[in-house]
């Protein structure tokens, strides 16, 4: 039971640095995709709302949730 609990343990860590180094990556594509697109100033907005919406989740550890935001972020500029 001990070897379990260590292991789901390392698991649990090793997940949440996965999450945390592609928080990052996403922020830049939205940075990016932001620069050359041509959608609407109301979806723009939105863009941007979510962007700093997911570097706030990151900052606070929750990493799942800002893989979630950034990634509707991309969603609405077409990535």
């Amino acid at each position: 039971m001990k070897k379990f609990l260590m292991a789901a343990t390392i698991t649990a860590v090793l997940t949440g640095s996965a999450f945390a180094g592609s928080c990052p990556t996403l922020m830049k594509k939205v940075d990016g995709a932001l620069s050359t697109t041509t959608i609407s100033a109301e979806d723009k907005s939105m863009v941007m709302e979510l962007r700093q919406k997911g570097e706030q989740q990151h900052a606070s550890g929750m990493h799942a949730e800002s893989i979630a935001t950034l990634n509707k972020a991309l969603k609405l500029l077409g990535m």
